[in-house]
């Protein structure tokens, strides 16, 4: 068997993720080969091993159990447990849901084994335990937890010490990363989840990485080859992926080699309404910092704001212009450009044109919520593919929802089916923001980010991202890179934030330019 710690690292094509369906299907194929009890037996003994490694010098152990499968891997560690520490005068308390008639199989013949331990069985948790296992729900819960597991799952979630959830944290969504439970999931150092057999990509999007804590995953023991012929849900982006990450530049080459990139955006200050060129200059400059050869700024235009006045003293490598001049002298027939930034209502007015013309676009913020006001601009949106022009949209859960005609919850309870969908019916490459951003292509798996975390809640980081983006594509990019190159961006975003010094409690938008690797 083979443990290993899910973390962002090294350059990888990233981790297969699969859902609840898929995990029964490979359980079922495994179950009928491998000898009875098998598996369970080996889910024990790495739950066994990991809570051990984690807190070596327990003392008092409490393994909450549920009444399926997940509660079997729990009795099977607490019987461990209690062979280590009966001959000291330790302690292990099992505290479980269920009747023995309704378990399976294999929980049951795990019940048997913690009995014949001597495992002592109680109604009532310890009021203190050095490490906590929790084994109530597993993959199978569909409803919010009542009843004693609710209470259990409130402990659970304001324990002192280590606790191990063993596959998924009682409470979770193995799909979706919806936190079903009354009680907040509430972040902790000190917890874990060993998820067993398959990763569940409900651990890394949406609630899940709250929830999971440090993830770990151990694969029983299983050849790769028994699940090659099952597709992944989806797949843990791994740096790296789409070869635009860590470029080395040719010495022989030149900027222009290196990509133009257009921002298009930054409503100039007009009539008593104040200007948005803030959002437009941190794309540009993240854009710049990320590699691209030239980078010019063009503005949305303004009556009483000349654009003599457009000027980064910062990045002075920015060349300002208007939107109309790029489109009007061709530049955005050959670059990569990036709209919505800042842009207002205005954005509006020159987004057909740019639609039409553009061959590699990002689309972000009013651009997204101009193309979700009008029918017109979704059905060009959607012939662009056919034309071999390339679109990525980077929409926060809010502007998914009005592009999709529903409510912001909506798509966070289901945040990969919400991303896929709206990438198949727009043709477009679909950055779906939030924690474990969703990154998703017509007939394609989508990936899902591990990397950031809630320094990147604050103004203009999505600006940032979609300058980044931008940049990438920049690259001489193929239809079939561009959805890689994607993730790699928002990867790089995400790392940024996670490099951030750990006694500096706040990061603003500027910060994640400077942070990127």
């Amino acid at each position: 068997m083979a443990l290993h710690r899910i973390t962002p690292g090294p350059p990888s094509p990233g981790w297969p993720l699969y859902d609840t369906d898929a995990t029964r299907l490979l359980e079922t194929r495994l179950q009928s080969i491998l000898p009875p009890h098998t598996l369970m037996q080996r889910a024990g003994q790495a739950v066994y091993r990991l809570s051990a490694a984690l807190a070596p010098h327990a003392r008092r152990v409490w393994v909450a159990c549920g009444g399926g499968n997940n509660g079997g891997d729990g009795f099977l560690a607490a019987a461990a447990w209690h062979r280590r520490l009966a001959p000291t005068g330790g302690e292990v308390v099992i505290t479980w849901i269920g009747t023995e008639d309704r378990l399976p199989a294999d929980a049951r013949q795990a019940l048997y084994v913690a009995q014949q331990h001597g495992v002592q069985f109680t109604q009532e948790p310890p009021h203190s335990a050095d490490l906590v296992i929790d084994a109530i729900f597993g993959i199978g819960l569909r409803e919010a937890p009542r009843g004693a597991a609710g209470i259990w799952i409130e402990r659970l979630q304001h324990a002192s010490g280590p606790v191990l959830c063993v596959d998924l944290p009682s409470g979770l969504d193995a799909d979706s990363g919806r936190w079903m439970s009354a009680t907040s999931a509430t972040p902790s150092p000190q917890r874990h989840t060993l998820s067993l057999l398959t990763l569940k990509p409900g651990l890394f999007t949406h609630q899940g990485r709250d929830a999971a804590g440090t993830c770990w995953f151990d694969d029983l023991g299983i050849a790769h080859s028994t699940a090659d012929d099952l597709p992944p849900t989806a797949w843990l982006h791994g740096a790296g992926a789409g070869s635009g990450v860590l470029r080395r530049w040719k010495h022989e080459t030149h900027k222009g080699r290196h990509g133009d990139l257009l921002i298009i955006g930054g409503q100039l200050p007009d009539r008593g309404q104040p200007g948005m060129t803030g959002a437009a200059i941190l794309a540009a400059r993240a854009g710049l910092r990320a590699g691209a050869g030239r980078v010019y700024v063009g503005l949305l235009p303004a009556a009483q704001a000349p654009l003599s006045m457009a000027f980064d003293p910062l990045q002075p490598e920015l060349m300002f212009r208007t939107a109309d001049d790029l489109l009007d002298h061709g530049l955005a027939a050959q670059a990569v450009s990036v709209c919505g930034c800042g842009g207002g209502e205005k954005v509006a007015e020159i987004l057909p044109r740019l639609l039409a013309m553009s061959p590699t676009l990002v689309l972000d913020a009013d651009a997204l919520n101009a193309v979700a006001a009008d029918w017109r601009l979704q059905r060009t949106l959607r012939s662009r593919a056919s034309a071999g022009q390339h679109t990525v949209l980077t929409p926060h859960p809010l502007e998914a929802a009005r592009l999709l005609g529903t409510d912001a919850a909506t798509v966070q309870n289901r945040r990969l089916e919400a991303a896929q969908e709206l990438a198949q019916r727009l043709g477009c490459t679909v950055v779906l923001k939030g924690s474990g951003t969703v990154t998703a292509s017509p007939g394609l798996i989508p990936r899902i980010n591990p990397t950031g975390n809630g320094l990147l809640a604050s103004a203009g980081t999505g600006d940032v991202l979609a300058g980044l983006i931008g940049a990438l594509l920049c690259q001489d990019t193929t239809q079939a890179q561009i959805p890689l190159r994607v993730a790699d961006a928002v990867y790089l975003h995400g790392l940024s934030a996670d490099c951030w010094p750990e006694d500096r409690q706040t990061m603003c938008a500027s910060d994640v330019i400077r942070c990127l690797p």
